[in-house]
């Protein structure tokens, strides 16, 4: 009887039968050395890869934020914050387009957070999986990365022209709404996600209804990721200007709205008129603008972070 193959022959118990197959050098195999030294030395050129970029990011917006700073600051006064636009440089302001910046603002957060979280809430909690609420599904993802010009455009078929708004605030905030909404929709749904089950299922054990689940601890603990997505959609309105001159909003105001239907202008857009100019002057007193609107932002921030981090010492798990 011949032989078995020495791989396949029977071993006594407790031995251990070695793969290693005659001929092969350590080094070549994944358990060598030099291959373990290779897969570190890979990790680490990809890690230092990572910080370059990191670095390199940071660096142009140190140098960006440098350059507005030394144009900007000689005259951002506060005349210039109190002051009207005008075609003299000297005599321009900022005025018109931070109010109009304050009330847009306002008006989207009004529209799109209410209904952003509703719709959040109705979908992850309400919504039975059917092929509809798929649909659903797939379309506000799809519409989280749709051009800002198209929801421009959307308002300037709809807003302006169909329902007759005009060139007003209440046509830019729903504009603007629109533009926000699927982010702060999907920001809900991954903020009721991150709810413990056991919280649920411990309200239900207490005798508890779906609305007083969903009231009382599902919202209350996905509070924190849910003014998180609040925030990006809001920086995200405040800095849009595409929309907005699609829709027909002014760069040349010289008074202040006083009610949703007044025609309007932003920072970003009269930053762009200024921008636009020939003139050196106007480049610089752009430079001042554009600081208010980061002002403004990182504000607008800081209040939404400090409700965050509240809202979070609260929980107990």
């Amino acid at each position: 009887m011949s032989r078995p193959p020495a791989d396949t022959a029977p071993r006594p118990a407790g031995v251990v039968h070695s793969r290693r197959r005659a001929g092969v050098p350590t080094h070549r195999r994944p358990g060598g050395t030099a291959w373990r030294a290779r897969r570190k030395a890979a990790g680490r050129a990809y890690e230092l890869l990572c910080l370059a970029a990191t670095c390199v990011g940071i660096l142009v917006l140190l140098v960006l934020l440098a350059d507005i700073l030394r144009r900007g600051l000689p005259t951002l006064t506060w005349e210039f914050i109190s002051s009207f636009p005008s075609r003299f440089p000297q005599q321009a302001g900022i005025k018109a387009a931070l109010v109009g910046s304050l009330w847009l603002l306002a008006l989207t957060a009004l529209f799109a957070v209410p209904t952003g979280i509703a719709a959040g809430v109705w979908l992850e909690e309400y919504a039975r999986r059917t092929w509809l609420s798929r649909v659903i599904e797939v379309n506000i993802a799809n519409l989280a990365g749709v051009p800002s010009i198209i929801y421009g455009l959307l308002g300037l078929g709809l807003f302006v022209r169909t329902l007759q708004l005009q060139r007003s605030l209440l046509a830019g905030a729903l504009t603007m709404a629109l533009l926000v909404l699927p982010i702060i929709i999907i920001s809900t749904r991954e903020a009721i996600r991150a709810v413990p089950r056991s919280q649920r299922e411990g309200a239900y054990a207490l005798g508890a209804t779906r609305s007083q689940v969903v009231w009382g601890i599902v919202l209350p603990a996905a509070l924190p990721g849910m003014l998180t997505g609040i925030i990006l959609a809001l920086s995200r309105a405040i800095g849009e200007t595409a929309p907005l001159i699609t829709i027909g909003a002014l760069t040349f105001i010289a008074f202040l709205p006083t009610s949703p239907l007044d025609p309007f202008t932003v920072l970003p857009i009269q930053i762009f008129n200024w921008v636009s100019r020939p003139q050196p002057a106007f480049h610089a007193i752009a430079a001042s603008g554009i600081i208010v609107l980061l002002v403004v932002l990182l504000s607008m921030n800081a209040l939404a972070i400090y409700l965050r981090d509240r809202a979070r010492r609260k929980l107990q798990w």
